[in-house]
């Protein structure tokens, strides 16, 4: 079996938000290389369905990337913080909308390959407006977005999230088959 052994790890850099190590692995030949590891906080993810078929979604600018579009709301959940409370609280501060209870849809890792954010997403089949949002800088505008435009905003490039396609496309499929 090939696996790589992580032999230890040195932090080169950490703030509230992210811990940046290198780690001294050993591949399966025998032979060691430093590995960078970017270690993150859990992020809850939360996606509204209302009974038309369609999603509440965020558009917004990512500076990093330069790029507009389409996101679910989501956030860091804290060290004791339930992660389908987190989701539920992270869309309303971003929204203006409650959600209804919230399921686990799926858990996805966008990054294993050299980063631990793992990204729990929960989903609602509906929410009441509650009024603006208290993070309304989040993003430019929110739009129930209908599911079956999913497939080709992804094709687009409005939707470039890792984890807004994965769960908008299983969304999709689970409810319009």
């Amino acid at each position: 079996m090939s696996v790589w052994r992580s032999l230890g790890e040195r932090t080169v850099y950490e703030n509230r938000w992210v811990t940046v190590a290198m780690a001294d692995v050993e591949l399966p030949d025998g032979r060691h290389l430093d590995h960078t590891v970017i270690r993150l906080r859990p992020v809850a993810v939360a996606a509204v369905v209302n009974e038309a078929n369609e999603v509440l979604l965020l558009w917004r600018h990512r500076f990093i990337t330069d790029a507009w579009g389409w996101e679910l709301p989501s956030g860091g959940t804290g060290e004791s913080e339930d992660p389908a409370v987190a989701a539920a609280r992270e869309f309303e501060e971003e929204t203006g909308w409650r959600p209804g209870p919230m399921r686990l849809l799926m858990a996805v890792d966008p990054m294993p390959g050299i980063s631990t954010s793992h990204h729990r997403v929960y989903w609602s089949e509906g929410a009441e407006y509650v009024g603006e949002p208290r993070d309304g800088f989040e993003s430019a505008r929110r739009e129930w977005v209908p599911l079956a435009s999913v497939p080709e905003l992804v094709a687009r490039g409005e939707i470039r999230s890792a984890n807004a396609v994965a769960a908008l496309l299983l969304l999709r499929h689970l409810r319009l088959g």
